[in-house]
């Protein structure tokens, strides 16, 4: 949030600049260094909202405001609740402030005397208390564990400034109130019951304390589905048997498996039941969807998801389930399509190493299923576009259009690699990762195109809609 934020404010100031609004002073002899300061407004400074420049009576940290009056000139400390913020006195003039509260601000955490006030100190002891309503950032939701959820379960959602959340509704307009709502006291998550009814795909949306937040709006989105195994979507499969790779719907699996969110149907084992185990090699398993003359993304897709949508807001998602502590070794290939022999670190397609988190080898396990989302800017061939160029949508689709064969699928790798591989950066290639026999269970299940769009929410929803 804060980068965007600060984006803005560059949006802003150079706007501003470009109309001569601020003119930093430095002449020492300037009669308004004498002058008291006067407060007449302050304004919320957002190029984004279809009111750029609002008079408000509140802010929130991380926002960029613009206060109006006189006498700023000789301007050399703010006080936001008492903390010291930064300001550029190049965005001083004597009847402007332009700043950005920091998000390192306390709210309620602020002495009594000091709290929702912005006080401005100038040279020879001038200064002037505002008294303004201080709230913290706004709320924002950074993920949800299980997107395409069964009625009854309870999910968790992840962000900032999630606390005190009071209700919850669902794509449809479907709200949770009350006891089926449980938030954390840092605002970081909160876990809320899977309500009945839900036919609709879209953004969930919190509010609580801090205002409202939106989700991306890849909740429940069954119109993104290509795969689930249970008869939206076609397997495809050839060249089986007992010893080989690939896995047909013989080998899936309906059992009844997870703890919370549980399987839905018919499911993929990965590592197939008729395999005790893996030795190390690329391409262990291989799973597939029907491809050529059945698969229709374009067709599928872009009634919901527009051929524009740049990759990084377009994404593939699935549910896994891994019941036991996986690391050291395997991880899942994601190919965009057919074309691919195993052991690739680049082109259509990106590995999954869910054990290896900020470069160190952490154990990864679920008690139940949760929903993984790669945005198609993470698969290597959209990854790194020429200068001045973004790739879309449209690249995806073309790219599958021009395969050979358009199958969409998953193997099970279990090679050696290096750490350098995952994160693209060379210095990082002398950890190196040795493969070994693997026995663990990893499970897929719900493959889907999702999109990764995030409805803003305003503080002054009324006001926006008029606009």
């Amino acid at each position: 949030m804060y980068m965007k934020m600060k984006i803005n404010m560059w949006l802003l100031l150079g706007a501003l600049l470009s109309g001569a609004f601020f003119t930093a002073c430095d002449d020492d002899d300037d009669p308004n260094l004498e002058a008291p300061i006067t407060i007449t407004g302050v304004y919320l400074q957002d190029p984004a909202s279809a009111v750029p420049s609002r008079n408000v009576e509140f802010v929130r940290l991380g926002q960029v405001i613009r206060i109006t009056g006189s006498g700023f000139t000789g301007l050399r400390q703010v006080f936001v609740n008492g903390h010291k913020t930064y300001f550029n006195p190049v965005y001083v003039s004597d009847q402007n402030v332009l700043l950005q509260l920091s998000g390192d601000t306390p709210t309620t955490e602020a002495a009594e005397e000091v709290r929702n006030t912005i006080r401005l100190v100038k040279s020879g002891g001038i200064e002037k208390t505002l008294d303004i309503e201080i709230r913290e950032a706004a709320p924002r939701i950074s993920s949800i564990s299980h997107t395409m959820p069964q009625a009854g379960e309870v999910i968790t959602v992840y962000g900032s400034g999630l606390k005190e959340i009071e209700r919850v509704v669902f794509p449809g307009n479907i709200e949770v109130t009350g006891g089926d709502i449980v938030s954390d006291e840092d605002g970081e998550f909160f876990t809320v019951v899977v309500p009945s009814g839900l036919t609709e795909s879209g953004a969930l949306f919190a509010f609580g304390a801090n205002g409202g937040a939106y989700s991306p709006a890849y909740f429940n989105f069954k119109e993104g589905v290509i795969l689930d195994f249970d008869g939206l979507g076609q397997q495809g499969f050839w060249s089986w048997s007992e010893t080989g790779s690939m896995i047909n719907d013989e080998d899936l699996e309906s059992a009844v498996v997870g703890e919370g969110t549980q399987s839905q149907g018919n499911y993929v084992a990965h590592r197939p039941a008729r395999v005790a185990e893996f030795n190390v090699a690329n391409r262990r398993s291989e799973v597939w969807t029907a491809g050529n003359d059945v698969d229709d993304w374009r067709g599928q897709l872009t009634p919901h998801i527009p051929a524009t949508t740049p990759v990084n807001q377009v994404a593939f998602q699935f549910d896994v389930y891994v019941p036991q502590p996986w690391s050291g070794t395997g991880f899942l290939k994601l190919l965009l399509m057919n074309n691919y022999n195993g052991g690739e670190w680049a082109g259509y397609t990106y590995n999954y190493v869910p054990w290896i988190d900020n470069k160190e080898v952490v154990p990864f396990e679920t008690e139940g299923w949760v929903t993984v989302t790669v945005p198609f800017s993470d698969f290597y061939g959209f990854s790194e576009p020429e200068e001045g160029e973004e790739f879309t949508f449209e690249d995806v689709l073309a790219a599958r259009e021009g395969a050979t064969y358009k199958n969409f699928g998953i193997y099970f790798e279990n090679s050696d690699f290096n750490l350098g591989q995952l994160t693209g950066n060379d210095a990082d290639a002398e950890t190196e990762f040795a493969g070994s026999a693997f026995t663990l269970n990893v499970y897929t299940d719900n493959w889907r195109v999702v999109p990764l769009e995030q409805p803003e929410y305003s503080d002054f929803p009324d006001e926006e809609e008029a606009e």
